[in-house]
């Protein structure tokens, strides 16, 4: 009992290590404190840092907070083997983080686009639709190249996902539904939604570079020039 009602809030880096490997509570509020950490410190980034993002009103740059820090939260949990421990585990986090969110805002307007087609480091979410350049014809060719990839995609969706990973990617992703809602309809909790959808892209990662297509690669093709 101690144990769980210990001050979380002055983690050392092997305590932040140990409690998001570990079970039940003890994990679960590990990753809320994380996702809190990296969701203020990323509205501080969005509201102090980028004049670009002045004219926003706050409830935007919040919501733009919580979805960068819902994939950064995913992206430290599946890449903690590569902290070497030279800083503070949350100061590395926050720069893992903060990539995320210039990578995301380099790529997109992001009040333009409802979905990417990847996430800043290589996980893939589902693309709504091809960005199209309406200044810049594209050749035939890379018309059919798109459309090949997007079929790939869309079949990979649907046979190497189970029906519940499917169901929170296309709600949350494509359907645009809030995280809270997408959980209380699928009878979970938010990490459990996390880790869920965490599953799911990495799946569909692994399946489509399979087939020969590497995040980068499919980055590039649907990028706006």
């Amino acid at each position: 009992m101690a144990e769980e009602n210990r001050v979380t809030t002055d983690r050392s880096n092997a305590q932040w290590l140990a409690d998001l490997k570990g079970d039940s509570f003890i994990r679960d509020n590990a990753l809320t404190d994380l996702r809190a950490r990296l969701q203020r410190g990323i509205y501080y980034y969005l509201s102090r840092e980028r004049s670009d993002l002045a004219s926003l009103a706050s409830e935007e740059i919040t919501q733009m907070a919580e979805d960068f820090a819902q994939d950064a939260t995913m992206r430290v949990l599946n890449n903690m083997d590569s902290f070497r421990g030279d800083s503070q585990f949350t100061t590395w986090a926050m720069k893992v983080a903060v990539r995320i969110a210039i990578t995301e805002l380099r790529r997109s307007h992001y009040r333009d686009y409802s979905l990417d087609t990847l996430t800043a480091n290589g996980d893939l979410q589902i693309p709504a639709s091809p960005v199209v350049n309406a200044a810049s014809p594209e050749r035939p060719e890379a018309a059919t190249e798109k459309a090949d990839v997007l079929r790939k995609i869309d079949t990979a969706f649907n046979e190497a996902l189970t029906e519940r990973q499917r169901q929170a990617l296309q709600l949350l992703m494509l359907d645009g539904v809030s995280l809270d809602t997408v959980a209380e309809q699928m009878d979970t909790n938010r990490n459990a939604l996390y880790k869920l959808v965490h599953d799911a892209r990495r799946k569909m990662r692994q399946t489509l570079e399979a087939q020969g297509l590497p995040p980068d690669y499919i980055l590039n093709l649907f990028e706006t020039r």
